[in-house]
Formats: C-alpha cells, structure tokens, sequence
C-alpha cells in the first residue's frame, strides 16, 4: 500500500513574541516528525479506478450507473418489475394529479398494500433509471418530465396522509362488479367472482379485520355477520384528492373561502353517492346470494313443521273426540238392543231416525261444500277447517228433529248465500234459546 511522508513544520510565530512573554503557549510545539499516511475513502477509490481502467470521469460515471442499475433489478428478483407503458412515458410533469402514482412507481400490482420499503426500492430503481444525467450521459436526448413525475409520485406514496387521499380515489385498485351471468356460471362462481371485489372495498373500513364473503359451507351466522358489517358499513373514505386547487396566484380570500366551500360540498355529495352505490351493490349481491334464499327455506320449513305438528295434534283430539263419541254410541246402542230386544218395531224406529240423522249430516255437511265454506272466493286450508268445525259443533248441538228440518231447508238450495243465510237463521234461533253463545260459530257469524 502506498506511504505518504509529511514532516510537521513549525507555524510562524509574530514578530514581538518572546518566551519570557507566553512561555505556556508553545508548551505544545516539538521537533519535526515523519509519518504515514494511507489514502482511502470513496473518492480515492474512484481515482484508482480510472486510472486501472484508464477511464475519463464521464465514461466512470455512465459505467458505474449502469452498474448500479442492474444491480437494483438482480436485488429486485421481479417483485417490483413491470413493463412500463410508452404512454405513460410522455406524460407531462403538470399534469401529476390524474397519474396513477402506483404505476408510475412500478407498483400496480401492490397499490395500497406496498410496503414503505417496498416504495423506496421501487423509487431508487426508477431514479436509476431515468435519472436525467444518467440519460445525458448515456447519449439519448430526452426531457425530464417522467422523472419529475416519479418525484411527484414518491413524494405522495411516501406521505401517509397524501397517500392515504390517493388511496380514497385510486381507481386502479377497484374491482369492477362481475355481470350476475359470469357469477352464476358454476358452482362456487359467485364467491370467486364477489370476493376480490369485497375485498378491494373492505380497504376502507374504519373496523378491521373484514370479515369474510365465505363460501357456500358458510353457516347462517356467519353469513348474517356479513352482510350486517357491510349495510352498517363504516368508510374513512374521503376524496380531498380530487379537490379543485385555487391558482398560486391568487390573494383574494374571498375567492379562497368559496372555492373551499365548493370542495367540502363536493366532497360530501362524492361520499353520499358512494355510501348509496355501496348499499346497492350488498343488497345486488345479497339478492344472487343461494346461501340467503336457502336459510329462508330452511326456516320456512321449521316454521310448516310446527304448524303441522299443531294440527297433527288438533286432528287427533277430534279423532279422539270422535272415537269417544263412536265408542258411546256403540255402548248405548249395545244396551238399547239388550234391553228393547223384544221390541223389533222400535229398534227399526230407532235404525231409522238415526241413519235419518246421518242423512241429515251428510246433507249439512255438502251444503256447507256447496256454499264454498262460507268465504267469498276460493276457501284455504284455515276457512275450510274453520267451516267444517263449526258445523260439526252446529250438528252436535241440534236434536234429530232440527237436523231433519234444517236439511230439509238446505235441500235444492243451491245459492251460496242462500245456503249461509239458512245457516245463520238457525244459529240465531239456537242463540235465542240458549243452546249456543252469540258468536261461537265465527264463520257463520
């Protein structure tokens, strides 16, 4: 390694000095000495370079960029690479409020999740690489527009506030809504097709983690958990970045105050039409969703169980109340033969006005049919139970003779109104004796 030699002289001394005068000042001073030096440092590294390779400063220079440059793309490894578009390439520097800083940068494919290092990685390679000296230097004749829109770019991405307004406005990070045919396609079409658009959106959530689309094993809560986070959905999203500016040389306050007053109304009716396109766009989703129509059958079917089970149960108890009633007939019958059983006459007497009584109630019952169950229209399930029941109640409560003459009554009418207005007059003579309560028979009231 190289030696330099220096000799330590002593400094001039004025003229007027003695020793007797400030003896303590050149206490310090001794003889002169040898010794070595060793040149180092980044500049003298660059000196013996040129001198190895016999370079001139500008050719050292232009080599050492070029170097540094592909030393940034192998230290890269195609995370932060991509094709830069020729267009974007002739951009005008003024004109950085409608570029996509992320593109600019190399960083489409991140945008709002690259990271701060991620930034400054991608900013030194762009600077590399478009440095406007590094172009001079390398012969090519071209502006410096695009690197000042690199600055530009990195000035915002690297400021969280800025960058979080771009952020709010960044159109390169949104998913456009897949057509309802495309989601539809197959199985497991739509949750592919919804849930990058969700989760584009879900970025500005004031509450985090978001949850999850799902798939079609999702169980009802976790389904109903998320379509509640997005109709409540709370948005930090704002759109100062599309602020209209006030020119540089503008003083007038006046002028100042309203156009602030134009940007705060825009802003709020941006965010008002982007809360409504957000709503439409769940409820569109929650309409094509098979998960929510499946629940509701799901629980439509719960609910017709327990309705059958009800009237399961109300069908055995008047099949009980009729097994009961067959049964006391049978003993009553089994006791009146025993005991009348010399009386032929009377038995036959007896079978007669009985099968007269069925009779009636057959004839009781088909008007009842006849008269469409004494609703106006076509009768339901409820209207036709609710008919026959009060007419068997009707039946129960009348002797054979009354049965016999309110049959009578019934027969050859056919007018649905006719036969009903039949029904209530006896109901109301009932009523008047006292064998039935006002309004005990609701459809024939």
């Amino acid at each position: 390694m190289a030696t330099i030699q220096i000799t330590a002289a002593l400094p001039s001394l004025p003229t007027d000095w003695t020793a007797e005068k400030d003896f303590k000042s050149i206490s310090h001073i001794t003889h002169p000495t040898a010794r070595s030096l060793e040149p180092v440092g980044p500049h003298f590294l660059a000196h013996a370079r040129r001198k190895r390779h016999h370079r001139t400063f500008s050719e050292d220079e232009r080599i050492q960029a070029e170097s540094s440059v592909k030393k940034t793309e192998d230290e890269d490894a195609g995370e932060i690479s991509e094709d830069e578009d020729p267009v974007m390439l002739q951009r005008e520097a003024k004109d950085w409020k409608h570029q996509d800083h992320y593109a600019v940068m190399g960083l489409s494919k991140y945008r709002w999740r690259a990271t701060e290092e991620q930034i400054k990685r991608a900013h030194r390679k762009k600077v590399l690489r478009h440095h406007p000296d590094k172009k001079a230097a390398s012969g090519k004749e071209e502006g410096d527009q695009f690197f000042k829109c690199i600055q530009r770019a990195n000035d915002i991405l690297m400021d969280p506030v800025k960058r979080r307004q771009f952020d709010s406005v960044d159109e390169g990070a949104e998913k456009e809504p897949p057509a309802k045919k495309d989601a539809s396609k197959k199985p497991g079409s739509f949750y592919k097709a919804w849930g990058p658009v969700f989760e584009a959106e879900g970025r500005f959530s004031k509450r985090q983690p978001v949850p999850q689309l799902g798939n079609d094993k999702s169980n009802r809560e976790e389904v109903e958990q998320f379509y509640n986070f997005w109709f409540d959905f709370d948005s930090w999203r704002s759109f100062e970045y599309l602020d209209e500016d006030v020119p540089d040389d503008s003083a007038d306050r006046a002028q100042l105050r309203h156009q602030e007053r134009k940007n705060n109304n825009a802003r709020k009716k941006r965010k008002v039409e982007d809360t409504t396109r957000l709503r439409q766009l769940v409820e569109s989703v929650m309409a094509q969703d098979d998960r929510i129509r499946k629940f509701k059958q799901e629980a439509s079917k719960q609910k017709n169980a327990k309705k059958n089970e009800r009237e399961a149960a109300e069908k055995a108890a008047k099949e009980e109340v009729q097994r009961k009633k067959e049964e006391d007939e049978k003993l009553a019958k089994e006791k009146a033969e025993t005991e009348k059983a010399t009386k032929d006459e009377g038995k036959k007497a007896k079978e007669a006005a009985k099968n007269a009584a069925k009779k009636n109630k057959r004839t009781i019952r088909g008007a009842a049919k006849e008269a469409g169950y004494f609703v106006e229209g076509e009768a339901g399930p409820k209207e036709i139970d609710a008919a026959l029941n009060d007419v068997d109640a009707l039946i129960a409560k009348m002797e054979n003779e009354e049965l016999g003459v309110l049959a009578s009554k019934l027969q050859g009418t056919s007018d649905k109104a006719s036969i009903k207005g039949v029904f209530q007059e006896d109901v109301t003579s009932m009523v008047a004796a006292g064998k039935v309560k006002e309004g005990e028979f609701k459809s024939l009231s």
